[in-house]
Formats: C-alpha cells, structure tokens, sequence
C-alpha cells in the first residue's frame, strides 16, 4: 500500500506546490489536512472497496445503485486513464534525465542539449512508450509476483538513497540556515488556491480519489485492521514527501534557483543544481533513478485501478491480459498531447490532480456512509468492536465531505 501511495506526488509533485503554493505555510496545513481529513477518507476508500470486493464500477455501482454509481465509475475511470497519461510523461521525462545526468553529465556546456532533448517529443515518446510496456508487463505478472514484488525492492531502495541524499544536500554550506528561513510561515499570505492546492496535495499523495485505493482495499483481507494499515500508508507518504523536501529545499535555497518553478522544478532548476553540486551527476542519477521507480510504482498502480474498473463492465467480457493491452493502447493515444505540449500537464494536474482526487474521495465516502449504511461502514473499517465509533461515523459521512465541498467550490470561486 505504501508502494502504490509514494510516487511522484511526493518527489516531484510536493516540493513544487510548497514553492508556488505559500511555502513553509503550505506544508503545515498539507499535514493538517492529511490528519484530518485524508486519513479518514483513506480508511473509507480501502473499506468501500473491500465491503464490495469489486473495482470502481462495481463499488459504486452496488453502493449507490447502477444508475448514479455505474455515472460516478465512469467519471472517476476516465480520470484515471487522463491523469496517468500525462504522469506517465513526467516519468519519461525523469528517466530521461537520470540517463543524462550518468551518460553526459550535466555542465553549462551540456545544458542546451539537454533542454533540447527533453524537448524532443518524438524522443520522449518513445520513452513513454517503453515505460508503458514495463509496466503493463508488471501488471500481467499480478499482483504478488508483479506488483507487490517490485514494490518491496523499490521502496527500501528509495529510503537509502534520499537519505544519502539529504546528508549531501545539509551538507552545503548555509543550507541549514536557509532551512530555517523556509520553514517560517507566513499564512496570512495564503489565498484560497493555496488552500485547495494543500488539500488537493494531502489527497493526491496518498493516491485517494476514490479510484486507487478503492481498487486495493477490494484485495485487503477481511481480518486485517484498516486503521493500522491507513496509519501506516500515511506515515510512509508523508515521510517520503518530508524526505523529498529535505533534499530539494535546501539545494534550491543554497543555490539561489527558483522554488515557483511550478511542475517543470526538477527539470529546469535541479539539474543546474546538480553542476555546482560535489559529485553532481551522481547525486543527478541517484535521485532521478529514485524518482522514476517511485514514480513507476504510482503508475501500475493507476494502470491497475484502470484494469479493475474495466473488469466490471460485464457485457466486454475481457480477460485480464486483453484489458491490459487495451490499457495501455489507451495510454498510448492519450499521452500523446502532453508529451508534446509540457504545459499542458500543468493545467492537467491542477484539475486531474487535486481537484478530481479531491471530488472522487468525497463521492467514495459519501457511497460508504450514505449507500453502505453506519453499520457496514463501521465494521470494514474497526472490526466488530464498534463502541464508541459512531462519532468517527458522523466525521466522514458529514465533515469530511462538507469540507471537501466547500474548499472545491472556494477554489472555483476564486478562479472565476
């Protein structure tokens, strides 16, 4: 679970929206949101999903009946395949980096060949289409043999390298005190984007929207306890996110480059951190090579959730195999757009990324609490001991939702 919620929202995503979004203000209500809301909706998304057994369709479907669930499935499938299309761009971009910083090193002479190569679209494409093909191969492999497995090589791999990566980066001279300087907030700086952006941040980290985890709760087995595996998922996605800043921050900060850089961060900024780095191309690859299998481990985990959804349409009778080609042919047209037109995947993301995880997650709880019923509800996620729970009941089917409405709607306003 850990492996499908720490991806790319944490190492790419995270330290940008703390740059453009009200720095150190940001972060701190992004880990008040994710406490106190994201958390829960985590715990409701993975009890939805095992209540019913079924992928999205199915799990709307017999929690809200055929007609506004079979609507809701729909929508949150075609989010799914949108919002991994232009991920899977970002990943390409990654490895492509990665291979650069190793191969040719990054310098003030190699840099317009770099930007000119990840400009390149017909290059990056075919690095789509390669990643694609990796991953649709996982997949075909399961979820024990393919998924699961990579997942416990990647994630420990990942944890080792960011943190030689953040002993380098305090390592600089004046880094800890630029540090310090960041992590002063100034929340009366914050507008309403900003707040919709934490929270759209706290709910796309852990992969909610009513789509990933729904899809892997559906795999959870009926003894396992939801609120120590929602625990636990969170403590390892904010952790990776934290871990993340802590290397980003600081080598930005120290080195005078941009934080509001925006999606394109860790492409324009990092790698010109990299040539005044000691050992710049191999910090360069290290963390780029984290990134992309991060990264990767977020897009199977979408591809999945796809798969999932796609099995519920009864009538298309599909194996498993066929679904995942027809998958990933779709991911093949899709991405096609964004690998040419990068700043489209900004705009992509703010609606993809927060605003429809943010709507998604609110629909799965209001499927659990209102379609389900309190009882069905409360036993997925505490077991049979339900003293003392109908409080937390009254959080996600009243609270949670409400404010989810409300910071959506305050950041429509605030756009018109």
């Amino acid at each position: 679970m850990i492996g499908v919620a720490v991806g790319l929202g944490n190492v790419w995503r995270f330290p940008y929206m703390m740059g453009q979004y009200g720095g150190s203000a940001f972060l701190f209500v992004y880990l008040l949101f994710t406490v106190l809301f994201a958390l829960p909706a985590l715990m409701g998304e993975i009890g939805l999903g095992r209540a019913t057994r079924k992928g999205i369709l199915g799990a709307f479907s017999e929690a809200l009946g055929n007609r506004w669930g079979k609507g809701i499935g729909y929508m949150l499938l075609g989010t799914i395949l949108i919002a991994s299309s232009y991920y899977v761009v970002v990943i390409a971009n990654v490895i492509f980096t990665a291979y650069f910083s190793i191969a040719t090193g990054f310098s003030v002479a190699t840099m317009p060949e770099f930007e000119q190569q990840l400009g390149n679209g017909y290059l990056q494409y075919g690095i789509v289409l390669c990643t694609l093909l990796g991953s649709c191969f996982i997949l075909h492999r399961g979820l024990r043999q393919g998924i699961e497995l990579v997942s416990k090589v990647f994630v420990p791999f990942f944890l080792i390298i960011i943190l030689y990566l953040i002993v380098n980066a305090f390592s600089l001279d004046g880094a800890k005190a630029h540090f310090a300087a960041f992590l002063r907030p100034d929340f009366s700086a914050m507008t309403a984007k900003d707040v919709f952006a934490a929270l759209g941040q706290a709910f796309y980290s852990l992969s909610l929207g009513g789509t990933f985890m729904v899809m892997y709760g559906s795999y959870i087995k009926p003894e396992d306890r939801l609120p120590k595996l929602a625990l636990w998922t969170g403590v390892g996605d904010v952790g990776a996110a934290l871990l993340a800043g802590l290397f980003v921050v600081p080598t930005v900060l120290v080195f005078g480059l941009d934080m509001t850089a925006g999606p394109q961060l860790i492409f324009v900024t990092l790698p010109r951190l990299f040539i005044e780095m000691p050992g710049g191309a191999w910090v360069g690859f290290l963390f780029m090579l984290v990134l992309s299998m991060v990264a990767i481990l977020s897009l199977i985990g979408a591809l999945e959730a796809a798969v999932g959804a796609i099995a519920d349409i009864a009538w298309l009778k599909w194996d498993r195999k066929k679904t995942i080609i027809i998958v990933g042919l779709i991911q093949v047209v899709l991405a096609f757009p964004s690998t040419f037109d990068n700043n489209l995947i900004g705009t992509l993301d703010l609606v993809f990324g927060s605003g429809m995880q943010v709507l998604g997650s609110g629909l799965a709880l209001i499927a659990l609490s209102w379609g389900l019923g309190k009882t069905v509800a409360l036993r997925e996620i505490f077991g049979e001991n339900l003293r003392g729970k109908s409080s937390y009941f009254i959080w996600i089917k009243w609270v949670v939702p409400f404010v989810l409405l409300v910071v959506l709607i305050g950041y429509i306003y605030s756009s018109i």
